[in-house]
């Protein structure tokens, strides 16, 4: 199962993803800037393979549901976040503050 929702962060829109899969849920919220998501994402890849697509991404570990994501703190953040701002130990919900 697949569930697609808006939610609203201090006025702004973002979209949550939530994908039911077997043995585990993955999970992003995202903008048309960047996004965070569960400890599915591969940070390393985005900031060596793809490096040249300027990804703006970070990733939680350890969480189950989006509200979690939004309130957990990142553990990693691709190089093109660090320019924004956005670094390991923020809050989900601050990082996709910093995207808009």
């Amino acid at each position: 199962m697949m569930e697609l929702s808006p939610i609203e962060i201090n006025g702004h829109t973002f979209l949550a993803v939530t994908v039911l899969l077997p043995k585990t849920t993955l999970l992003a919220v995202s903008n048309d800037k960047g996004y965070i998501m569960c400890g599915a994402l591969d940070v390393g890849l985005l900031n060596e393979k793809l490096k040249d697509r300027k990804i703006i991404a970070g990733r939680a570990v350890g969480v189950r549901t989006i509200e979690q994501l939004l309130h957990a703190p990142l553990e990693s953040v691709t190089m093109e976040a660090e320019v924004l701002g956005i670094h390991p130990g923020m809050i989900g919900k601050e990082a996709l503050l910093k995207m808009i």
